[in-house]
């Protein structure tokens, strides 16, 4: 057995992966990585990369470019040019990132599970009252992004973000061994809620990007800065940008999960189920 498959094996015994992950003091943990990740000299960007390497299957194949500046270049990379094409039906809304389905389904009334016996509800993740109405008994997918992803989000359909909620909070790790262990978890981690409306038929579809250990900063291209631990407000922000199809949203510094929430009426694609893996541009829900 070699090195890395020990250590992979050892990192695979729930008790050791969340004691590791979780029981280190997760913000200074998460602003220390966000502040070494962007070091740009070559023998520490390549030892990082490397080390990355080790304990995940990156896999730099798709990238736009394989040089990079530091390892939060790598991170952040782009894709090449036609690698994840979109579907353009009409009446698909697409997976906005590459993920793996950690759970999925109808809303009963405002609850719903971040994992078999844990439930949560609207209301303690969205803090907003018209969003759980406008999501009441609809359809939901939890989409986690894996370390060695691309971290880029996508619009789902062709769409308006008419605002935005940043909700300050911990920096749990998202992974399923922490998911089944506390409860409530995206409630707690600090988040962004973005709040779209569909050209289509005007229906509102929300994206919750839940930031995590390692990864607590979110950006959008609807929004001057950075939405991180450092964020002071506001907390809540109009704005007015479309986007089409397929385009840029913006990104996590690493990778962490989406929520997407669609109103009662759309129905799960027949791949969407627990434990799929998705990328962007493929069928996630079907419109009404």
């Amino acid at each position: 057995m070699t090195v890395r498959s020990q250590l992979l094996r050892l990192l695979g015994q729930e008790d050791i992966n969340f004691l590791l992950t979780n029981r280190i003091p997760r913000r200074l943990a998460t602003q220390f990585i966000g502040w070494f990740s962007r070091i740009e000299q070559p023998l520490i960007r390549d030892l990082s990369i490397g080390v990355w390497r080790l304990f995940s299957d990156l896999d730099l194949r798709e990238a736009k470019t394989t040089q990079f500046r530091s390892m939060h270049d790598c991170f952040t990379r782009e894709l090449k040019e036609g690698v994840r094409p979109i579907d353009r039906r009409a009446d698909v809304l697409v997976s906005p990132c590459d993920a793996i389905v950690g759970a999925c389904g109808t809303i009963a009334g405002t609850e719903l599970y971040q994992a078999k016996g844990f439930p949560y509800t609207l209301d303690d993740l969205l803090c907003d009252r018209d969003l759980v109405e406008a999501h009441r008994n609809g359809q939901y997918v939890t989409l986690r992004l894996t370390s060695s992803m691309y971290h880029r989000f996508h619009a789902p359909h062709d769409c308006r973000v008419e605002q935005v909620i940043y909700i300050s909070g911990d920096t749990w790790n998202v992974n399923p061994i922490a998911l089944k262990r506390i409860e409530r978890l995206f409630c707690k981690n600090e988040r962004a809620v973005v709040r779209t409306t569909l050209a289509a038929n005007g229906q509102p579809v929300t994206l919750v990007a839940v930031a995590a250990i390692l990864v607590a900063s979110i950006r959008l291209h609807c929004l001057d800065g950075p939405l991180n631990l450092g964020h002071s407000g506001p907390n809540v922000m109009a704005c007015d940008a479309p986007f089409h199809k397929g385009d840029e949203v913006g990104w996590f510094e690493h990778g962490s999960t989406i929520i997407v929430f669609a109103p009662e009426g759309f129905t799960l694609c027949d791949s969407i189920r627990d434990g799929a893996t998705v990328r962007v541009g493929e069928p996630l829900m079907r419109l009404p």
